[in-house]
């Protein structure tokens, strides 16, 4: 299984950014896929999940109404955007694949670092 996140990077509170997660294909066709965040002295936090065809996808509430997740299954990738960034939305951004939204993260790659500051 294998996941590549990208896309990260730093943005004024307010600002936007798109994180990238390519996926090997059968993690596509097999896993749900999603995205957690982890920041120095906090918690790992789940942000977003997305499952099926067609999709279902589940948010924190940190993030609702905020963060959409997708899918484009030609391109094996699923996508955050990531918009209205906060300050505490600063983290190491990671794709995980998971056996069900909501459950333990399963397998992970490498993190994208967002960074939100004035």
């Amino acid at each position: 299984v294998q996941l590549q996140a990208s896309g990260g990077g730093l943005v004024q509170p307010g600002g936007s950014l798109r994180l990238s997660c390519v996926v090997s294909r059968f993690a596509l066709d097999y896993y749900a896929i999603g995205w957690f965040r982890q920041a120095p002295g906090k918690e790992r936090e789940g942000v977003s999940c997305i499952r099926g065809s067609p999709a279902s996808t589940s948010y924190a509430d940190s993030v609702k109404g905020r963060f959409t997740i997708s899918r484009d299954n030609r391109k094996n990738t699923v996508y955050l955007q990531m918009n209205s960034l906060k300050p505490e939305d600063t983290a190491v951004y990671y794709c995980a694949t998971y056996v069900g939204c909501g459950g333990p993260a399963g397998y992970w790659g490498q993190g994208t670092q967002v960074t939100v500051s004035s």
